[in-house]
């Protein structure tokens, strides 16, 4: 962390003294957390620096209730003036609000930190310079351009990377901190055909700079993805067997999270709320939210309210078996809570993930590809086309027709529609590619069939 930044039990004692002080002013229960981060940014452009930020932050953000009311406040002032405020204007607002019969904190026997280190905080990530990292994004940026003369211009390479302490305590007798890194790498190269520009891209992400693709690596990527989209072109419209690649499959996992999330099932507004138990999905899915796997940037030894993190199976082979909760949607519901709070500096807490992820198969995706006689291979969805209440889904999308087996040509400007409920159910085949670029994954999907609307 930067030689500014407090260290973790110096800020734990500043929310511990801002809970006992919300609880003097007449406050029932309260909820401290306090996040200090550091962040770097560079983007360079053929070869030269565009953009270069290097920021620091650090706020602290309270949360009270008395008779069921709920007041929130926030500052970045840590001066004992400046937190006097802040717990004046929480305690005042939860005087005059709503009263929620729902609010509260979780049950005190949920409350705890994973004991494990889960290598979340890395000294390589810390050590790192501005003229390394420029350096990075710009081996990424040329490995890309230098691939293949077609490629004639670039909109850049990038490398950013993150610190953070995070800090909570509530009036319950839970404290703990944490400390965490995060860096990434990114190229996109741009190629011109016949007048209209393509572009692509590849990007790697890991807690610590040793788990980063080579940027070499990262640019290659990106350069065989633009120049695969050469001569491009749209297809008469069909129903076939789609494809969904390791990049854009886990937004599949993503629709399933929007679906299973506590707010959106208590509020019915899920094509899966009041289906624990049913099957929902093919014998081939399963859905894993895993906050405590080891250096893997969703995980984090306590959600946002002080839930110890843990592994939740949601879909077990096609069975959904658990909604993600935090507290509040747990008492909605009247479920547990799943450790799936999460929250910026402040307000009530949502419903997050941790790594969440659809478990592997055993083939390959060029396997999956060998067994199709005529379908689409999505390389990339635009577009957010779909409906978590009805499961309608509708996205245009971008990638390469499945010919005997093989990738036959490139296809653009055509719309992948279908029911996300029936898409679940025809799960064909599960990829064995499952790789984390972020806190949710996927591999390689075959669906049966979806309508694919072209010219």
């Amino acid at each position: 962390m930067s030689a500014a930044a407090p260290p973790a039990p110096a800020l734990t004692a500043i929310a511990e003294s801002v809970i006992e002080n919300a609880r003097r002013l007449g406050a029932e229960l309260a909820e401290c957390t306090i996040i200090d981060s550091e962040e770097f940014e560079c983007r360079v452009r053929l070869g030269e620096v565009e953009k270069l930020t290097r920021a620091g932050s650090r706020a602290i953000g309270l949360r009270v209730i008395t008779g069921q009311r709920v007041g929130s406040a926030y500052t970045s002032d840590f001066t004992q003036a400046g937190l006097q405020r802040m717990l004046d204007s929480a305690v005042s607002l939860a005087k005059i609000s709503t009263v929620d019969e729902y609010a509260g904190l979780p049950e005190p026997s949920e409350l705890g930190s994973h004991d494990a280190d889960l290598q979340l905080y890395w000294d390589d990530v810390a050590a790192l310079d501005p003229q390394h990292s420029i350096d990075m994004a710009r081996r990424a940026e040329a490995a890309a351009i230098k691939a293949d003369p077609r490629i004639v211009n670039s909109e850049g390479g990038s490398f950013a990377s993150n610190l953070r302490q995070r800090v909570f305590a509530n009036s319950l007798g839970f404290s703990g901190c944490y400390r965490s890194s995060s860096c990434s790498i990114s190229a996109v190269p741009v190629v011109e055909d016949n007048g209209v520009r393509q572009r692509d891209y590849w990007f790697s992400a890991a807690p610590n700079v040793a788990g980063l693709d080579e940027p070499e690596s990262v640019g290659l990527r990106a350069a065989e993805r633009v120049l695969r989209r050469i001569g491009a072109r749209k297809v008469a419209t069909a129903k076939v067997p789609v494809v969904f690649e390791q990049r854009v499959a886990r937004s599949i996992a993503g629709h399933i999270f929007e679906a299973v999330a506590g707010e959106t099932v208590y509020r019915k507004e899920s094509f899966l709320a009041g289906k624990l138990g049913e099957k929902v999905a093919s014998s081939n899915v399963t859905l894993i939210d895993d906050a405590i796997l080891p250096a893997h940037l969703g995980s984090s030894p306590f959600d946002d309210e002080g839930v110890r993190s843990r592994r939740t199976v949601v879909v077990e082979n096609g069975v959904l078996r658990s909604y993600l909760l935090n507290s509040y949607a747990a008492r909605k519901l009247s479920l547990r809570t799943t450790g799936n709070a999460v929250r910026g500096i402040t307000g009530n807490a949502s419903t997050g993930t941790g790594n969440l992820y659809l478990a592997p198969g055993e083939l390959a995706p060029a396997q999956i590809v060998s067994k199709l006689k005529n379908a689409f291979y999505v390389t990339e969805l635009l577009g957010s086309g779909v409906n978590i209440t009805n499961g309608d889904y509708s996205r245009g999308a971008a990638g390469l027709w499945i010919e005997n087996g093989e990738l036959a040509y490139p296809v653009q400007e055509v719309t992948v529609a279908g029911d996300l409920r029936r898409m679940l159910q025809e799960i064909d085949t599960v990829g064995s590619d499952l790789e984390f670029r972020g806190s949710v994954a996927a591999p390689t999907l075959l669906v049966g069939e979806m309508t694919i609307s072209g010219r």
